[in-house]
């Protein structure tokens, strides 16, 4: 548990260094953009250190007897950020292409699969599980948010990350979400206990 966090407090460190460094404007530059600065191989590390958190919390999560969809999803999400980060975005005016395609429909389905694991928590009454619930809440509305302009740029009206504030929309997303992980994990250590037919146990069996 402890590597668990050890890992998402250094991809957080690294998150917190390619922001400091590039000098990008955080609240309409979203985190992809951050790949074509100096500092730029900070992000798939960061990337690449958030799902190996995110697996090494999954593995105790399974141990301590959660639900193995919570498991999964946990999985998934890991799965999704090293996808984004192997494959960049693409630089701003580019068409899209098949590297940038899949860092899009990856980073969707990351910031998708976060809060379904976080209600599936709050559900089981883990500890903190309010918490959970209402970062889940505040990821999912955020991430429709983050959707609303690619579905007007389908219909031609031209917007771009300047007239939003795309950056802090995309950052309130990944934040929630980390939260949501971290609070997992910290559930384990103090996890509460119902009564069940057989006495006491665990309330993520």
């Amino acid at each position: 548990m402890v590597s668990g966090f050890t890992a998402i407090g250094t991809g957080t460190g690294a998150m917190l260094t390619l922001h400091a460094e590039a000098g990008l404007d955080p609240l309409h530059s979203v985190i992809s953009e951050y790949a074509f600065q100096a500092a730029g191989w900070l992000l798939p590390t960061s990337l690449t250190l958030f799902a190996l958190g995110s697996a090494l919390i999954a593995e105790a999560l399974r141990r301590a007897g959660a639900d193995r969809w919570v498991v999964a999803l946990l999985l998934t999400w890991g799965v999704s950020m090293l996808l984004i980060g192997a494959f960049p975005t693409d630089a701003p005016g580019l068409p899209l292409s098949l590297s940038g395609g899949i860092h899009r429909y990856a980073a969707f389905v990351a910031f998708l699969v976060m809060p379904l694991a976080g209600f599936l928590l709050a559900r089981a009454r883990i500890r903190y599980a309010r918490c959970v619930r209402m970062l889940s809440v505040l990821a999912l509305g955020a991430l429709l948010l983050v959707v609303i302009p690619y579905v007007v740029r389908m219909f031609g009206i031209p917007l771009s990350n300047d007239d939003i504030p795309a950056g802090l929309i995309q950052r309130t997303v990944v934040v929630t979400e980390l939260g949501v992980l971290a609070l997992a994990g910290l559930a384990l250590l103090r996890p509460l206990t119902r009564r069940s037919r057989g006495g006491i146990s665990p309330v993520l069996a």
